[in-house]
């Protein structure tokens, strides 16, 4: 799946998925256009894709500003094939969830992608092979304690993705969407106090493959929607989360006394 001559965007560049999309990207020949609030962690990624012969550049920004985005996309690309949106905030609060609280995840979670694709609309239109591939989450068809803020905005993201997929189908820019399990982030690392070896199989347990995915993993699934070789795909979903969506309450089965069939 060579990406040479193609230019991307890509949001949350600065750790996690993002920097993991922006390096795979740029690995197969894909110029990047790293965005990010967190210029440190920008930097870091931008300098690893140089010193690997990729091609990229980073703007500090942040998504939910959009006259701030509009100038970002416009001054850094002339052309653009790809977009991925990145970006998130990890505020879950529950019944306490305040208005900044709203206010704050909306705006970059749901308001940021749309900042971002209206920006980049006009140079997607313009090629041949334009995807779009928003990041949401399992958390976005689940209940989950205390996370009204973050579930609701991953699920917004899904519906956003259909309505975009119709709405830029007539230019033939194709726009779906990943939603990963646990993966190893920075925000998971957090949550963790940095031990993987203690939490990991706690959490691993949620999943069909008993582990936590890998940032690069979901990389990969971001690369296969926007290339070529997913030119009949969009309006879609691809889960990338270990099989934690196809599991009901019994898990594998492994702590269940019911070992009969129906």
């Amino acid at each position: 799946m060579s990406g040479a001559g193609r230019v991307a965007v890509v949001t949350g560049a600065a750790s996690g998925i993002g920097a993991a999309t922006a390096r795979l990207l740029a690995q197969r020949g894909v110029r990047v256009v790293g965005l990010d609030i967190d210029p440190a962690g920008l930097h870091t990624t931008i300098k690893t894709i140089k010193n690997s012969g990729g091609q990229a550049s980073g703007v500090e920004v942040d998504v939910s500003d959009q006259a701030a985005v509009t100038e970002a996309v416009t001054a850094a690309t002339e052309s653009l094939d790809i977009v991925v949106n990145c970006a998130a905030s990890f505020v879950a609060r529950g019944l306490g969830a305040t208005r900044e609280d709203w206010d704050r995840i909306l705006g970059v979670n749901v308001r940021g992608i749309s900042n971002v694709v209206q920006a980049a609309y006009p140079l997607l239109r313009r090629s041949e092979d334009a995807s779009v591939v928003n990041t949401s989450s399992i958390s976005a068809h689940i209940g989950q304690p205390d996370r009204w803020t973050y579930n609701a905005t991953k699920g917004a993201i899904l519906t956003l993705t259909k309505c975009m997929a119709m709405d830029l189908a007539p230019d033939k820019i194709r726009v779906n969407a990943v939603s990963p399990g646990w993966i190893w982030t920075p925000e998971v690392a957090r949550a963790a106090d940095g031990d993987r070896e203690r939490w990991e199989p706690v959490w691993g347990r949620f999943h069909l493959l008993g582990r936590l995915g890998e940032p690069e993993e979901v990389a990969r699934a971001i690369a296969f929607l926007s290339s070529s070789e997913a030119s009949f795909i969009t309006g879609a979903e691809l889960p990338v989360d270990g099989g934690y969506l196809a599991m009901g309450p019994e898990g594998t089965g492994g702590d269940s006394s019911f070992a009969g069939s129906a």
